[in-house]
């Protein structure tokens, strides 16, 4: 396991515009996407989010609640499942208001080679990786216009672009990352959304540690980075807050990488 520096929440940036704010974050339950929506949460925003996971959902609401802290909205959702996708969204905007801020976050790096992908295979990796968050994205617009502005925090991945091999399917979908918010930028922001995205390093979540990270891995990691420390999720939604927030309100079509100097 590897050993992660302390992360003291009191010491962290305090957004008085986030407070009252509705947030939807796809894959919410666990991984980075669990550290976003805590640290919503804790920002006084009202959060909802959809996972596949329900046993890692209900755990977060519930560690949540017993902190005294307002628990999201959730449902468990495949999001290969468009219309279910888009449907879950509806239900969180009429429980908790229509959504200043939509994170797309929801992905799988399962590891694959290019021999054995199917055409079978290749969908239900862009269903995962790629689809959803030009949909998301489709559905929260309107609540967005109505509010007058919002942002929209598409998850990239650092992956495709150190040539990391494993997974080329995954690659493919997570460079497209990039694409859906250069080209969404302008529309969106003739109405005062603004969408970019966020790359993060190689994030030490439950996930990384279990299947994919080794003593040699972590080592070798290190000597790549400029800091000598592993990413946590909380890295990541640190800077997903500050661009949710009237701090980034000027901020659109950018990258912004979180990956302690790896790349």
């Amino acid at each position: 396991m590897p050993t992660l520096r302390p992360i003291d929440a009191t010491r962290l940036a305090t957004y008085p515009s986030l407070r009252g704010k509705s947030v939807f974050v796809t894959g919410g339950g666990s991984g980075i996407g669990a550290s976003i929506v805590k640290s919503f949460a804790l920002q006084g925003a009202r959060v909802a989010f959809v996972d596949i996971a329900k046993e890692a959902s209900q755990a977060l609401a519930q560690e949540l609640a017993s902190a005294d802290i307002a628990p999201p909205w959730w449902e468990v959702c495949d999001v290969r499942d468009v219309a279910a996708l888009q449907s879950a969204i509806s239900r969180a905007a009429a429980a908790i208001g229509d959504f200043a801020v939509l994170v797309n976050n929801v992905a799988s790096d399962d590891r694959h080679t290019i021999e054995s992908v199917t055409v079978d295979y290749w969908d239900d990796r862009m269903a995962i990786n790629q689809r959803p968050a030009f949909f998301a994205i489709q559905s929260v617009v309107p609540g967005m216009k109505r509010l007058g502005g919002g942002s929209v925090i598409n998850l990239g991945s650092s992956g495709w672009q150190l040539k990391a091999g494993g997974y080329p399917c995954y690659a493919v979908a997570k460079s497209s990352v990039n694409g859906l918010t250069r080209g969404l930028a302008q529309p969106l922001g003739a109405h005062r959304i603004r969408i970019n995205t966020v790359t993060p390093g190689w994030v030490m979540t439950e996930r990384q540690v279990t299947r994919n990270i080794d003593p040699q891995g972590e080592q070798t990691l290190l000597s790549q980075q400029c800091l000598p420390d592993f990413l946590q999720g909380e890295d990541i939604a640190s800077m997903v807050l500050f661009l949710a927030s009237d701090d980034g309100a000027m901020c659109s079509a950018q990258e912004f990488t979180v990956d302690a100097g790896w790349i």
